[in-house]
């Protein structure tokens, strides 16, 4: 069977059962980039779980397309005392899912519990001396220091989103799911309709009260509904999804693999736009625990393994303007980016100085355990590359192909390989969430922290950077802490860097009002 003809197979086993619900302009019908395994937006860094947060629940601030924070929940906000006292206000019509109203404990207790979870939430709190709630709608805040990215904080884009819940929700340990998913956003999450693995359902909140002012951009300004139901449906296999939307069986698909670009491309009633020009930036992350990795030398000797353009090939094929080489510890074309300590990624490739530095690792051919979440295709690409380098300097790698769902929760083990421990993953974040120190996990030093991200790297002098960072007076310094700070990193290798590339969305031509960023369902329509 060609191709083409197989999609037109699994559009029509795919569209018939749901025919009836593919009428009329009030159901969006969305194929989320992978499955949501997490509905607590505080508890997962996945993108998806920050993207069904954002449907569910509001934040105080919104980001506009140019990365500009805007007020969301909040009606305004003053600064005194030099930047160390910020009162914000609440703006009213402002309710729960549940029906109750919106308060400044809410949020109080909300920012609380994110800021355990959060780089950037983490270091608002710390220069923070008191939080409190002075009546229902304003929320103050008592610094040891300015904090002028107080608004930038509470609007955040990157996971976990800084999303308010009720203070009964709140409340709950962090580090646990909340029971129920509760919040004041401009969709309601039916839970009972929920089939994991395949489906999610959200349904407009009728009580909820856009901004009344300001202009609709990506999260900020009025949040206006067009849609009475969302459905996210989760498609494991690429060619059942390109059947789906040119069908007409499904509205939207976040992230079309590259190599079926050409077949979208062609079909007019399917339009492909890059809404993100920050694109993908792509890693593996490493198990400090774990050797050959406990050792800078076994990290290191990655660097001369891995070619960069080889793993971006893999996954956009051979169009030079769909990605960008060297890549470093910051998003390529931003204002903090650079080359510096980028030399081992250059030039060919030198097998002969990586099986040295293993050595030197006292790498002895143990067994290296690399989890491969497959149905992201980008990170299966990834992991076969990486694979296939690292056997040709003697490592014994161990390709675990698994979901993105049990992944996740495989790479908290920091037990050895027969524990069910690993020594690598491979994964990746939005350009976005690469411009800046604040929020980077992939170049914390802070292994030895309960929130520090999986990988566990440990480095005084990174952190000092980063922290460094958050006081630097002008952007030349700020530039110059960050070349420091990824000379640190490249020595250090928290995470190897692989590339970064771009990521198209796809949409039929019916759908409009789509904005710049990562998908969301306010200001968009069917006509």
């Amino acid at each position: 069977m060609k191709r083409r003809d197989f999609l037109a197979v699994a559009a029509a086993g795919f569209a018939a059962p749901r025919l009836a619900l593919a009428q009329g302009a009030k159901l969006m019908r969305f194929i989320p980039q992978i499955d949501l395994s997490v509905t607590d937006p505080h508890g997962s860094l996945a993108y998806v779980t920050r993207g069904h947060g954002q449907m569910v629940f509001d934040t105080l601030y919104g980001m506009d397309s140019n990365y500009r924070p805007q007020p969301q929940m909040v009606e305004g906000h003053v600064v005194e005392n030099d930047g160390r006292l910020w009162t914000l206000t609440l703006r009213d019509n402002l309710f729960w899912h549940d029906g109750e109203k919106v308060t400044a404990r809410d949020c109080v207790a909300s920012i609380r519990r994110w800021s355990k979870r959060d780089a950037l939430g983490g270091a608002l709190l710390a220069a923070t001396e008191e939080l409190s709630a002075p009546d229902d709608r304003r929320i103050v805040f008592r610094l040891s220091k300015p904090f002028p990215l107080l608004p930038a904080a509470l609007g955040k884009i990157s996971s976990p989103m800084p999303a308010m819940m009720p203070e009964r929700l709140a409340n709950i340990d962090p580090f646990k799911m909340i029971p129920e998913i509760i919040g004041s956003g401009p969709f309601r999450f039916l839970a009972a309709e929920r089939v994991p693995g395949s489906r999610n359902v959200y349904v407009k909140f009728d009580k909820y009260v856009p901004r009344g002012n300001g202009t609709t951009d990506w999260l900020a300004g009025p949040k206006v509904v067009h849609f009475d139901r969302v459905e996210w449906t989760t498609i494991p296999d690429a060619a059942t999804k390109v059947a789906a939307l040119q069908q007409g069986e499904q509205d939207w698909w976040e992230n079309p693999t590259h190599d079926l670009l050409p077949l979208l491309k062609k079909d007019r009633r399917v339009k492909i736009e890059v809404i993100n020009p920050t694109g993908a930036v792509n890693m593996m992350r490493l198990n400090h625990l774990q050797p050959p990795f406990d050792k800078p030398e076994g990290r290191q000797a990655l660097l001369y393994a891995f070619s960069q353009t080889d793993f971006m090939q893999a996954i956009v094929g051979d169009d030079a303007s769909m990605y960008h080489v060297p890549h470093g510890i910051f998003c390529p074309n931003t204002p903090l980016a650079s080359e510096a300590g980028l030399e081992p990624l250059n030039g060919p490739r030198n097998y002969d100085k990586a099986k040295q530095l293993l050595a030197q690792a006292g790498y002895g051919g143990q067994k290296v355990a690399m989890l491969v979440a497959t149905d992201y295709a980008q990170f299966k690409a990834i992991g076969e590359v990486a694979a296939d380098a690292m056997a040709k300097i003697g490592i014994n790698v161990d390709y675990i192909a698994t979901d993105w769902g049990t992944m996740l929760q495989r790479r908290s083990n920091k037990g050895p390989l027969d524990q069910g421990g690993w020594s690598c993953f491979n994964t990746g974040w939005e350009g976005a969430d690469h411009m800046d120190p604040s929020n980077h996990y992939a170049a914390r030093g802070n292994g030895n922290d309960p929130s520090a991200w999986p990988g566990w790297c440990v480095d005084q002098p990174l952190e000092d950077l980063r922290n460094a960072w958050f006081d630097a007076p002008d952007l030349p310094t700020q530039q110059r802490i960050c070349r420091d700070l990824q000379v640190r990193a490249m020595q250090v290798l928290p995470s190897v860097p692989v590339g970064q590339y771009i990521q198209p969305t796809a949409y039929r031509t019916n759908v409009t009002g789509v904005s710049r960023g990562f998908p969301v369902f306010w200001g968009v329509k069917k006509v």
